[in-house]
């Protein structure tokens, strides 16, 4: 009786490790997809800067930096809905800001503001963006409001919060896929 009681213990111990590890290669996974990447380019196709997306509990950390704008100016930066960065149609392709829920533009917008709305970053004295930008709208690969595929995108002029469909922001400067 001894000798099958240690059996069934040895067997216990075996299924809860198993099923433990089982359960840690999901989880494993899931830290994997946590962060995203997207390098900009600029409208004339060339590499500008990059930018790392960390995903946290409620929602996604962009941490950017890119060169190549006008300097000592605010700019809009947004999600827009498609990834694709075609500089030969000045950044086009990347459609409009990501608005799952179908709001307004702009944090002023009475019903506002869209997911892909951020707050206008300032270019330095030497035409480089370096900013961290946190969105609390998005996740990084949520089936409704997820971004990876996505583009991000700077603009010539700040954001003013509240002109539908885009906030008077301006031509396209830099464009990203979100990878």
């Amino acid at each position: 009786m001894t000798s099958a009681l240690i059996t069934f213990a040895a067997a216990t111990l075996s299924a809860t490790l198993a099923a433990t590890v089982v359960a840690a290669v999901p989880a494993a996974a899931q830290m994997q997809s946590q962060t995203a990447t997207a390098s900009f380019v600029g409208k004339d196709d060339k590499e500008t800067g990059r930018a790392l997306l960390t995903a946290g509990k409620n929602g996604v950390l962009m941490e950017v930096e890119v060169t190549g704008l006008p300097a000592g100016t605010w700019v809009a930066f947004h999600v827009h809905e498609t990834g694709k960065c075609d500089p030969a149609h000045a950044h086009q392709s990347a459609g409009g800001h990501f608005n799952p829920d179908k709001t307004e533009h702009g944090f002023l917008a009475a019903n506002g503001p869209h997911a892909g709305d951020m707050p206008n970053q300032y270019v330095g004295s030497d035409g480089t963006l370096r900013a961290q930008v946190f969105n609390s709208m998005v996740t990084l690969d949520d089936k409704a409001n997820g971004i990876r595929g996505r583009a991000l995108m700077i603009h010539a002029k700040a954001d003013d919060n509240r002109s539908q469909p885009s906030g008077d922001a301006g031509d396209r400067l830099a464009c990203a896929v979100i990878k």
